[in-house]
């Protein structure tokens, strides 16, 4: 690789690996070990390409969703996750007066199939269309169209503080907003 595509992949990963990797924890269901593995992943495919990739960002974020669905379907199911250190407080992200909706919207997403998770991400917090996200997953317009009509509804059985009408309005007001790109 060149001097001034290593400079460029360098500057690229230090301004926008954080709002990757609040994909990726979305992605893996708030594994944030899988999540740095994703994006790590993501971003060594890309690394080897950059001099050729006109939207560098669309392609890494294209890796991590088609590696998250890879390892959906290659993945045995693991009750459990190991850590290095136990923590022994809360983080900061849980704090705050709508703290327990956003712990009960963690849990919801983590109750999601695979697929109904890839398709919340991608419609609602990513802010893809319905033709990018098949186009992503593999799958058809309408499967989309289905997947996220039966996801919002589990949501919404699952986490009733959403409200009934507008469940990604509500996931929106509690600080999970679309595309968080800042150019």
């Amino acid at each position: 690789m060149e001097a001034s595509s290593h400079d460029e992949f360098r500057e690229f990963v230090e301004m926008r690996s954080t709002a990757l990797l609040r994909v990726a924890v979305l992605l893996t269901g708030g594994d944030r070990y899988a999540a740095e593995d994703l994006l790590q992943i993501a971003l060594m495919k890309a690394y080897g390409r950059w001099a050729r990739i006109e939207q560098h960002e669309a392609y890494v974020r294209q890796v991590m969703y088609r590696q998250q669905v890879n390892r959906w379907r290659l993945r045995r199911h693991h009750a459990e996750t190991t850590v290095p250190v136990l923590p022994d407080a809360a983080g900061d992200a849980a704090a705050g007066p709508d703290s327990d909706l956003r712990i009960a919207l963690w849990a919801a997403l983590g109750r999601l199939s695979n697929r109904q998770r890839a398709v919340v991400v991608l419609r609602y917090f990513e802010d893809l269309p319905e033709s990018e996200v098949a186009a992503l997953l593999g799958c058809p317009v309408g499967t989309v169209r289905s997947t996220a009509h039966r996801s919002l509804a589990k949501l919404r059985k699952l986490v009733p503080e959403l409200g009934p009408e507008r469940p990604t309005e509500r996931i929106q007001s509690l600080g999970y907003t679309p595309k968080e790109v800042q150019r």
